[in-house]
């Protein structure tokens, strides 16, 4: 069983995204299915003993499956959840044998409303926004929260460089306006397609001087650290003056890479909130990670990180 988390390192999160109902076909052709989303950093961040309040809109058809599960993780709060009519966000993702993986969207929540949480800021250590979606919140109220949050911000950029439509295969687009979105955070995670997308060439790969290059607007911002995640590969940790890379130990038996990026993030802002280093920070998330490849779904995530042994 996992060892109580040090009283000293518990923080409240305020975790902002959406919770999706994932359909996944492994490059096998073998189909899984079940809850996403913010859903993973709660897992990750219940499971290692955290408090995790999601502000998040969910459609009635996924809440119904999410609530008998998030139920059994004493730690996370669920009254800020606000069930909508209407579908929820359906995703259909496949994993070809190379390249990014394909997204398609057949439905989504509308976009929160900020208000609740603006009011409630103040109780939390650490706020996390993963833009699930494109269509998660507004960048008017991103802001808003920005402007008003007083304790250090995650930002992961993910569906935000996706274009904006349903019921087709989503494809990355150039991004001018993340340094928008960006300013004013803490910390800001991305892939390296994601950041393509910020340099405004979705399809060229960055190089080491592109990778750089964007290093430099990122701090410029104002953020004290940005995370790369490289998948297998590991993580580029991008700070003032330096540049770190970790490296993954590599999966003793990947079962599905869903949701890996934002068991990384987990780990990481576990860290991170009571004040570590964040290439430590880096370090103990691609840890966690690499350990969630070997298992499928939030409640197969949450159980592994809850009954492993905390080091950190």
């Amino acid at each position: 069983m996992l060892e109580a988390l040090p009283e000293k390192k518990r923080r409240r999160f305020a975790l902002l995204g959406t919770i999706t109902h994932d359909v996944i076909t492994l490059a096998s052709g073998r189909v899984l299915s079940g809850e996403g989303g913010i859903l993973y950093q709660a897992a990750g961040l219940c499971g290692l003993g955290q408090h995790v309040t999601p502000y998040t809109h969910v459609g009635r058809d996924i809440f119904s499956r999410v609530k008998p599960v998030i139920g059994h993780w004493p730690t996370c709060d669920s009254s800020r959840i606000r069930v909508v009519p209407g579908p929820g966000n359906n995703v259909f993702l496949h994993y070809p044998e190379e390249g990014e993986r394909v997204e398609v969207l057949e439905s989504h929540v509308p976009a929160l409303r900020p208000d609740r949480l603006l009011e409630e800021l103040p109780g939390f250590s650490f706020l996390i926004l993963v833009i699930n979606s494109g269509f998660d919140i507004s960048l008017r109220d991103w802001r808003r929260i920005v402007r008003r949050a007083e304790c250090p911000i995650w930002f992961d950029i993910h569906s935000l460089a996706l274009t904006l439509e349903l019921h087709k295969a989503r494809r990355y687009r150039p991004l001018p306006e993340w340094r928008d979105w960006a300013e004013g955070t803490t910390y800001l995670q991305a892939n390296l397609i994601e950041v393509a997308s910020m340099l405004g060439e979705p399809e060229r790969p960055p190089s080491h001087d592109r990778l750089g290059r964007f290093g430099e607007q990122a701090l410029e911002l104002g953020i004290q650290a940005a995370f790369i995640t490289l998948g297998a590969e590991g993580v580029l940790v991008m700070l003032p003056g330096r540049v770190r890379r970790i490296v993954s130990a590599e999966a003793r038996n990947v079962v599905d890479t869903t949701g890996c990026g934002d068991i990384f993030c987990a780990g990481a802002a576990a860290l991170l909130a009571p004040g570590a280093d964040p290439v430590e920070a880096a370090a103990f998330g691609a840890e966690l990670a690499s350990e969630a490849a070997g298992v499928s779904g939030i409640e197969q995530t949450y159980g592994l990180i809850r009954n492993r042994p905390y080091y950190a």
